[in-house]
């Protein structure tokens, strides 16, 4: 099967988030592994996220394929053609093809085994073309294979280094600080043996494939029952059975308070240039505390150019290692001697979190990342924001995306387009039926972006 379709040289240099003509195919997947992902409200929903994608609109070469399970609400669409200049004209050049069929996940296998959908997407597809995928599995590959269509994405053979146990390697090569721990277990003995050769009271150990935080477990050495889980209902017998099956790395657990989890996000053109775009502070939850709710834009000015300068590293590592898209790094930032350290957590070797705040940022902005100072600069402003994806409320069940966008509007938290400044709004569709959406507010400071973050929240969600 052939995967690996290459690019045009013209768009060797280009990123996702800056295209000037061609077709970019979505395909909002979730290729993940399906327990984990059940344990996420509105899951189905989060195939909407990179509807900011739709922005790329703007430009009048541009054509836009998105893919979905089900039928993305008018309403929606229509929310996002409001940042465009040309509405009208944006749309004749937009195709939507919904497979009708919100229970067959992921999408890319349940398209697969529709030859009439795989037709209307070639239908749609003119002139050069790249695939975008939430994440990149077989599935996609073979979607790319049957389409003729060049993935913009890390090859399936390259995965092994956004696992937890292939960033431990892409770390050390980089000779970036990492966490101590040991990479590539599997067996209970070999598990056993880690966490005791580990120092302190207390060990994580990481699922490799895991995401959001939702694989991890906090062990105390002397008492196992006291073991944390960052998965309701999860079980040490169950845990065990699937680190056989993923591996796993058992790290020592930072002790250390305060501490502070920025990330960085990254991306790899298909010409091999590799180049940091932004740096977040996440904003995490759950049980364990490990489980993504957020971010904020930038990273804090203590440790930005420590981590920005890191990820630097590390993405040239991948560069080396033929690896094309955007991905995430995540981090653990502390006080040290001399200032701040920061240690690599992970490799998200795949489009997060962080992913759609930054493009819906940049792409109603215009902003651009100034590596110099790690701030997204409009002109001579810069621009900070707070991104969400977990605001729910009773109140919102059962309203309408048109509703919830026109609500905002006359409450003053939607977008100013004249300042720039404002809330882009996602996961839309997760409203009527969980009464939960996302957004990302944006101000000329931190405290605005803050301010109007708590604000939106207030209105849209209660105290």
């Amino acid at each position: 099967m052939i995967t690996n379709i290459p690019f045009g040289e013209k768009y060797a240099g280009l990123s996702i988030f800056e295209p000037s003509e061609g077709t970019l195919v979505v395909v909002p997947s979730l290729s993940l592994p399906q327990d984990e992902l059940r344990r996420i409200t509105a899951a189905r929903s989060y195939e909407e996220r990179l509807l900011f994608l739709l922005l790329t609109l703007r430009e009048p070469g541009v054509r836009v394929v998105y893919l979905s399970s089900a039928p993305i609400d008018p309403d929606i669409i229509d929310y996002y053609f409001a940042f465009l200049p040309d509405p009208d004209d944006a749309a004749k050049r937009l195709t939507l093809i919904s497979l009708d069929d919100p229970w067959s996940q992921p999408l890319t296998k349940a398209l697969l085994a529709r030859p009439d959908a795989l037709e209307q997407v070639r239908a749609a597809v003119e002139g050069d073309a790249w695939l975008v995928p939430f994440v990149l599995s077989e599935l996609e590959e073979e979607l790319a294979s049957l389409l003729n269509v060049p993935l913009y994405g890390p090859a399936t053979a390259l995965a092994y280094y956004g696992s937890k146990s292939g960033a431990r390697e892409v770390g050390h090569e980089a000779g970036v600080p990492m966490p101590r721990g040991f990479g590539d277990v599997r067996h209970v003995l070999e598990i056993e043996e880690a966490i005791e050769a580990l120092p302190g009271e207390r060990v994580i150990v990481k699922l490799n494939d895991s995401y959001s935080g939702l694989g991890n477990a906090i062990v105390t050495k002397a008492d196992r029952s006291l073991t944390s889980f960052s998965a309701s209902g999860e079980t040490w017998a169950n845990f065990t059975a699937k680190i056989r099956d993923r591996g796993a790395v058992v790290e020592e657990f930072i002790e250390h308070r305060p501490l502070y989890y920025p990330s960085a996000l990254a991306c790899i053109t298909p010409g091999g240039t590799a180049r940091v775009l932004a740096t977040h502070d996440q904003v995490l939850g759950g049980p364990n505390g490990h489980v993504y709710q957020g971010c904020t834009f930038p990273a804090a000015p203590e440790y930005r150019a420590e981590v920005g300068s890191s990820a630097e590293r590390i993405a040239q590592v991948l560069a080396d290692r033929g690896v094309v898209g955007i991905f995430g790094m995540d981090f653990f930032a502390l006080k040290a001697d001399a200032g701040y350290a920061a240690l690599l957590c992970e490799i998200n070797l795949r489009i997060g979190g962080t992913t759609h705040p930054f493009g819906a940022a940049v792409l109603t902005t215009g902003a651009t990342y100034d590596p110099a100072t790690g701030l997204l600069m409009s002109g001579n402003q810069p621009k900070f924001y707070t991104a969400t994806d977990n605001c729910s409320s009773s109140c919102l069940r059962g309203r309408s995306p048109g509703e919830v966008v026109r609500m905002a509007d006359r409450l003053g938290i939607g977008f100013d387009a004249e300042r720039r400044t404002g809330n882009v709004f996602h996961l839309l569709g997760a409203v009527p039926e969980h009464g939960k959406l996302g957004f990302t507010s944006i101000g000329d400071s931190r405290e605005e972006a803050d301010e109007l973050h708590a604000l939106t929240r207030r209105l849209l969600c209660g105290p």
